[in-house]
Formats: structure tokens, sequence, C-alpha cells
């Protein structure tokens, strides 16, 4: 993101007021924009070069070129790190990332071993995605990644399979709710297990704590920017890592569940209209069009849920931060996505 980038003058932080939830959904929107995915080397490195001319007071005002330029350096650097993050497990590819994905997890009558398969590769998935995006004040060493790889898989698989078996076993439900019942296994394991992938990949920011800073006013942000300052971090906050995995967690449950749930929901009520039932070929691409339609939507409505960078009371965190807090008592943090 362009907070990462050299300059002590602070970019706007968006167009839209991202202390509404409205403005955020439409940060979001941009920040997962696919068309980011396609722009070349050459092209990150001017929208870095128009951002960092910004931040060092050579350029005076935002323009919309500018404004474009902070939209590709957000959607493609690592906040923390200044890094492309991997094309793949950025959010402007999560949806075509997570397409295929969840198309195989959400196939009709899936047998046992094609459910195992699906769901080890959508954690496998996920742990990349959330190792990608995480805040990097705290990484995660390589062992601990592969055992929070292996829990967060195993817990998958046992609630799909434990659910698959039970779900007929029921009694006293007609065989239309049964269906209904079969075709939500696959959210009940995406949910748990990928709100614990979250938990489990960034446990070390709860263990370390995350780095967090001074909220400054706008008095002190022009001192900043005239004396070419960068703001130092207070220290790391473990609470504020706590806070931050999980609402990150939270927001991979709540777009999960409009993708999990309404295309299997409104595949089921199509697949008794006479027009799916005698062309069954059609079954698969009815599938993906409805699992790409929701996602283009959910995405930014659940990454807006809560601030990127999140500002809290001082006084919420550890006593060593209660009298650092900057404007109003307030610090504040990277979540992470």
């Amino acid at each position: 993101m362009s907070a990462s980038l050299p300059g002590s003058r602070d970019l706007p932080a968006s167009q839209y007021d991202l202390s509404t939830y409205w403005g955020r959904v439409k940060q979001s929107a941009e920040i997962s924009d696919p068309r980011t995915l396609f722009v070349s080397s050459a092209g990150l490195e001017n929208a870095k070069g128009l951002v960092s001319s910004y931040k060092q007071s050579q350029t005076k005002s935002m323009t919309p070129e500018l404004w474009q330029a902070k939209k590709i350096v957000d959607s493609t650097l690592h906040p923390d790190t200044g890094e492309p993050v991997l094309l793949p497990f950025r959010m402007s590819c999560f949806v075509i990332s997570n397409l295929i994905v969840t198309a195989g997890m959400l196939t009709p009558n899936l047998q046992t071993t094609g459910t195992l398969l699906w769901q080890i590769t959508n954690q496998s998935l996920n742990v990349a995605i959330n190792s990608a995006n995480a805040n990097k004040s705290s990484p995660l060493a390589t062992s601990t990644l592969v055992q929070s790889y292996l829990i967060a898989v195993s817990a998958s698989c046992s609630v799909a399979l434990g659910l698959k078996a039970l779900v007929p076993r029921i009694k006293r439900v007609s065989p239309a709710t049964k269906v209904i019942l079969q075709r939500l296994v696959p959210f009940a394991a995406v949910a748990s297990a990928g709100a614990l992938n979250v938990f489990l990949m960034r446990g070390e920011e709860i263990r370390k704590g995350i780095d967090i800073y001074p909220v400054l006013s706008e008095e002190e942000k022009t001192r900043k920017e005239k004396d070419g300052v960068e703001t130092k971090s207070l220290g790391k906050s473990k609470k504020a890592a706590t806070l931050a995995v999980g609402e990150t967690a939270l927001s991979r449950v709540l777009n999960s569940t409009p993708i999990m749930v309404l295309p299997p929901l409104i595949l089921v009520r199509l697949q008794q209209m006479e027009w799916l039932r005698t062309r069954p070929r059609l079954t698969l691409p009815v599938n993906l069009g409805l699992i790409l339609t929701t996602s283009i939507f959910a995405l930014p409505l659940a990454l807006a849920a809560f601030p990127q960078r999140q500002a809290v009371q001082a006084q919420s965190l550890e006593t060593e931060f209660w009298d650092k807090g900057g404007e109003g008592g307030k610090v504040e943090f990277n979540r992470g996505i």
C-alpha cells in the first residue's frame, strides 16, 4: 500500500468517507478490482513514482491520475513490507482464485474423496492468502505455518465429512430439506475452518503483538510533512493484535456466508425447473455463474465490515500505552486483510 512508500507526507486515505460502511465498501471495491492485475511492472513503478512524489511534497495536490496510481499501489503492495503481494493471493485476485475451488466444493452429490480433495485445496489457498496479507510486524515461523496448515485442513475435513455422514441420518425432515442441508455442508466446513485458519496463521501476531502508532492531528501531520519525519511505532500490542485477527476472521465468515449459501440454494431451485432438468450439462456453468456473481458483490461488502487502518482508544490496550495516545487519546494499527 501507499503507506509503505518513502515520504513523510501522508496521502488521503481514500476518495471516500472511511468512517462510514458504504465508504469502506467503495474503497474495498477498488482494492479488489481485478483490472489492477493487468498492470505491468512498468505501470506499477510509474504508480509508485507518482505516489512517492506526492509523499515527498513534489506534487502539491491529488489528481485523477494520482488517485489511479494510489489504487494500483494499494491493491498490489503489502502495507508493511512495500513488496508486491504474489498475484494469486492479492485481494484483487480473490474472486478468481476462489472461483474454481468454491465451485468444486459446491458440486452436487460430491463423494468422500472429492470432499476431502476440495477441502484440502481450499484450506491451502486460505493459508496462502492469510499469510500473504497478514500484518508483517510479527512474521510467522515456517514450522508454525506448517503446523497451522495441518490443523486447519484437519478441522475442515472433519467438519465436512462429519456433517456429510450426519445429514442422511437426520429423521423427521423431508427429503427436500435433507438435500438443502447436504448442499450447506461445505458452508459449515468453510466458515468454521476459515475462521480457525486466520487465528492459526496469524497466531504469532497475538503472541508477540503488532506495531501501533499514535493518531496524529492535522497540525501534527503538517509538522511531520514539513520536518520530513516518519511516525515511529509506540511498540507492539497483543490486545491490538487480538482485535485485528478477530475482525479479520469475522470478515472471512461474512465473505463466505453468501458465497457458500446462496448459490447452492438457488441451484437446488433451478434444478427443479424443466429447462435445467432436461439440460444437465448446463449445471456446471450455471453454478459457476452463480458463484462468480455472488463473489463479486460479497467480497467488498465483507472487507468493509471493519476499517483496515483501525483506530482505538489507547486505554483499551495494555497499560504501557495509556499515556501514549495521539489525538483524542487514540492509537492506530494495520489490521491486515
